[in-house]
């Protein structure tokens, strides 16, 4: 009796160990369980051996020879790790092919253009303003994020020490083309706020989430922070799906207040002042396009698309935040697609929404181009040669070419601190890709190539239209052939020219 209550002590505290621990249980139980997907088929096969040989050795010894002799055993244990090995290597390839598919469940590939989207300052340019404008903030930036809900960028700063979380948020309008530098810096309660994404001990703030909702997990680069409501860091959270094909979901955000420390853990994400979506989860869908087609297609790399990632999207290729032009309070991670293979030319734009409400993957959608695009790479060189008046010298660069929906896409220049210029192009016309120079708040300069039918022809054509309307009103031309007027009207001409010249003569 002793034995067991001290047995039952053992297991009591053991257990609430475990439950007290929930942020390294919630780790443990995510990769274990990704393990036990990979692995599932040929432990099967091991148990189904073992089993296997136990029924042997125990019909051999009721027929009263032993269960070490003779070679059936010998034969069956070789059989079965070879079975298991074969299944291990090929649910590992086959596993990862239905990975791929079930991130692919949501997706739709059309022939439609992508909706317009609305030009943003680039990444980088945002990143580069951050620094500077941060005052006397001792702490190291942790995160940059674009809101797209605001058009503004968002840079969280981290509180220097270990057993420290965050010390400001810094908010800031970073335009396109316009002056309005407008920034709003929030600060923590140290006193109260002082967790952190990746912090030490109780400073840790995926242990104060696990505590309030267990097995949900999250990516670093998801979180962001806002300057409203609070200052809170915002933390989009994922759950594990599936026991032989295990797959990530939504599930829902977690709100950290920076002034009260206050923890919310939440599916209804309709208030969220950002993006509510992973954005890893964005890009583990579009790497899942892969197997739009059959596994041979798979294997062999024969369908789905790669983000592109030369030129001037090297470093920043994918999951572009973009709001929509006509549908307010819209906004998406776009990214421009290439084959797979050694081709570059961007063929397809992916589209996944950065807010979703419910459990299951957010829609994505495929939108394959016609014509279809050069590479980044190409287009940069393109944009030199094209516009060198005003690209690249000094600190000039071209930034970032996204897609800006319709089928064209949108390519900034200019230096990180200061954006003067956007090119942009809709694709491959006659062999070669049609460009507009525009200012940086989008006002037409000039197209080395117009489009046919684009707004950038039918304005190219107003303008020299108006342009020999002046020079005609400035030059009257020959009134033409005189014979062609009649007795009336050659009268009022005389008339009139008596009267010039009259006029002339008294001016002087």
């Amino acid at each position: 009796m002793g034995r067991a209550l001290r047995v039952g002590i053992v297991v009591v505290l053991l257990g609430f160990a475990l439950w007290y621990a929930s942020y390294y249980t919630t780790i443990a139980v995510w990769e274990l369980r990704k393990l036990f997907a990979w692995f599932a088929l040929p432990l099967l096969a091991a148990a189904a051996t073992a089993t296997g040989w136990l029924v042997v050795g125990l019909l051999r010894r009721r027929a009263g020879r032993g269960a070490g002799s003779g070679d059936a055993g010998v034969v069956i244990g070789c059989l079965g790790a070879v079975v298991g090995l074969g299944l291990a290597v090929g649910w590992l390839v086959y596993g990862s092919y239905l990975q791929d598919r079930a991130y692919m469940a949501t997706a739709r590939v059309v022939s439609e253009p992508v909706p317009a989207l609305t030009a943003r300052v680039p990444y980088v340019a945002g990143q580069a303003q951050a620094a500077p404008h941060l005052g006397d903030v001792t702490g190291e930036i942790a995160d940059i994020t674009y809101l797209p809900d605001s058009d503004r960028f968002a840079t969280l700063v981290e509180r220097r020490g270990w057993l420290a979380g965050y010390e400001v948020g810094l908010v800031q309008d970073v335009p396109l083309g316009r002056e309005s530098r407008s920034q709003e810096r929030c600060a923590f309660d140290v006193s109260v706020a002082d967790a952190r994404i990746s912090g030490w001990f109780t400073h840790n703030l995926g242990r104060k989430i696990s505590a309030q909702k267990r097995w949900v997990r999250f990516e670093a680069d998801d979180a962001y922070v806002t300057c409203s409501s609070g200052t809170p860091v915002v933390v989009p959270l994922k759950r594990q799906t599936g026991i032989l094909v295990v797959t990530e979901r939504p599930a829902g955000v977690a709100l950290y207040d920076g002034r009260t420390g206050k923890l919310t853990v939440t599916t209804d994400t309709s208030a969220v002042p950002g993006p509510s979506y992973p954005i890893s989860l964005a890009a583990r869908q579009r790497e899942g396009t892969a197997a739009v087609g059959g596994f041979s297609d798979w294997w062999f790399e024969r369908n789905g698309w790669d983000a592109s990632e030369d030129g001037a999207n090297e470093g920043n290729e994918s999951e572009f935040t973009l709001r929509y032009r006509e549908e307010a309070g819209r906004s998406a991670y776009v990214t421009p697609l290439t084959p797979q293979g050694e081709a570059s030319s961007v063929v397809a734009v992916s589209t996944v929404p950065t807010r979703h409400q419910g459990g299951g993957l957010a829609p994505m959608t495929v939108h394959r181009l016609d014509p279809a695009w050069s590479s980044p790479k190409a287009l940069v060189a393109l944009i030199k040669a094209e516009y060198r008046d005003v690209c690249c010298y000094n600190d000039d660069e071209v930034f970032e070419v996204v897609p800006t929906g319709g089928g064209t896409w949108t390519a900034t220049v200019g230096s990180e601190q200061n954006v003067r210029y956007r090119v942009e192009g809709r694709g491959q016309v006659g062999g070669r890709e049609a460009t507009c120079l525009k200012a940086a708040d989008g006002a037409l300069i000039r197209c080395a190539l117009a489009a046919p039918g684009s707004p950038e022809e039918a304005e190219l054509k107003r303008r020299e239209q108006e342009k020999q309307q002046q020079a005609g009103a400035k030059n009257p031309g020959d009134p033409g052939d005189l014979r062609a007027y009649t007795n009336e009207q050659l009268a009022e001409l005389q008339r009139r020219m008596t009267e010039e010249i009259g006029r002339r003569l008294k001016a002087g």
